[in-house]
């Protein structure tokens, strides 16, 4: 970033599970300080129905935002008069937390007189690498979450490609499918991880889709019924399910997603010219096995790669305040009429994957 005036941006997120604060800071010289970060998550309040329910998400949210708010200002000792621009996930999510959300930064910037920045969540979590390591534009990033999976050639803080994404189920919903059909607890993907270490990933030969089609888009729903057959099969068989049964599984179904998030960024680094290297962002990017396996296949290509922290990875409000930041610099700015969006796709000029109707284009 270029030198200017220094800006203290304060990010709110609310899109899903997640109720989060940062405090973000651009110095004069156009170095990034990230003040707080702070993150409250639902996991318990959840946990008995075996997923997210969407109300209850909602009035979580609208009950803990202030308080997200206060923790990351005393945080970042500083005052909330400080703050120069309220950056808000205004989209894509559940519609109540999203909702949430932008009704408390409107709020706040009504009440300080400073300006509003709606921010997609996906270009959130898309710009991380831009916070983290300083990445420059352009750069091929592989957004892998609970809810959506795409490759994504990012060229500026507004301008993304879709090179290919999921047609169903994203990498994410397929843990904690998985989870569930395992009888592990939620969310799936840290379980499904834990699992698959003590199993052996060569027991169940389980299906790598797409793999035989060209491009790079990718299908997640058939391997989740291939691991609800499978484990059918041996509860038939064995008239129950062993924990050395389950980690087997698990490790067989990490190890097919592996193999098809490899050879999908080999595709996808082959198709994107001229950038500067290849991240991974999105809760999904926290699991080790898969990190590695994207590692590697950048090295093949002799480009850089960048994974963020963990903490950085899951939703946060630090990548809302920092694509909030470079919209600002943009000379963007909303107002009080700014809308939840349940469904806010990336690239505005790609087909929908995922399907549309009366809300727009899901993915």
């Amino acid at each position: 970033m270029t030198a200017g005036q220094r800006l203290t941006i304060l990010g709110l997120e609310s899109s899903c599970d997640d109720t989060a604060a940062a405090v973000l800071r651009r110095e004069a010289s156009g170095d990034l300080v990230l003040l707080s970060s702070v993150v409250a998550g639902q996991t318990s309040l959840h946990a008995e129905f075996g997923g997210v329910v969407p109300e209850l998400a909602a009035r979580a949210h609208a009950e803990k935002l202030d308080h997200m708010v206060e923790e990351s200002l005393a945080q970042a000792d500083i005052p909330l008069a400080d703050i120069d621009a309220i950056a808000v996930t205004a989209g894509p999510g559940l519609i109540g937390g999203v909702l949430s959300g932008v009704m408390a930064a409107k709020g706040l910037a009504y009440g300080l007189g400073k300006p509003l920045i709606g921010v997609n969540h996906l270009a959130g979590h898309a710009l991380t690498p831009r916070l983290t390591d300083g990445m420059r534009y352009p750069y091929l990033m592989l957004l892998v979450s609970g809810g959506h999976c795409q490759f994504l050639h990012v060229k500026g803080p507004d301008d993304f490609t879709r090179l290919g994404g999921t047609i169903d189920d994203a990498p994410g919903e397929a843990f904690d499918k998985v989870a569930r059909i395992m009888g592990l607890p939620q969310p799936g993907g840290p379980s499904v991880e834990k699992a698959a270490q003590s199993g052996d990933a060569r027991r169940f030969s389980l299906p790598r889709p797409l793999l035989d089609r060209e491009g790079c888009d990718m299908s997640f729903s058939g391997l989740k019924t291939a691991v609800l057959r499978q484990r059918d099969q041996l509860v038939a068989a064995q008239d129950g399910l062993f924990e050395q049964d389950r980690a087997d599984i698990c490790a067989s179904f990490q190890a097919a997603m592996r193999d098809v998030l490899a050879e999908k960024s080999r595709r996808a680094l082959a198709l994107a010219d001229g950038i500067t290297g290849f991240a991974v962002a999105g809760g999904v990017a926290a699991n080790q096995t898969l990190r590695k396996a994207l590692e590697a296949v950048s090295d093949e290509a002799n480009t850089p790669f960048v994974a963020p922290p963990l903490a950085l990875c899951t939703d946060n409000a630090a990548m809302i305040a920092m694509a909030g930041l470079e919209r600002y610099l943009e000379g963007a700015r909303d107002d009080m009429t700014l809308s939840a969006r349940p469904r806010w796709p990336l690239d505005q000029s790609a087909h929908a994957m995922l399907g549309s109707g009366k809300k727009g284009a899901k993915a």
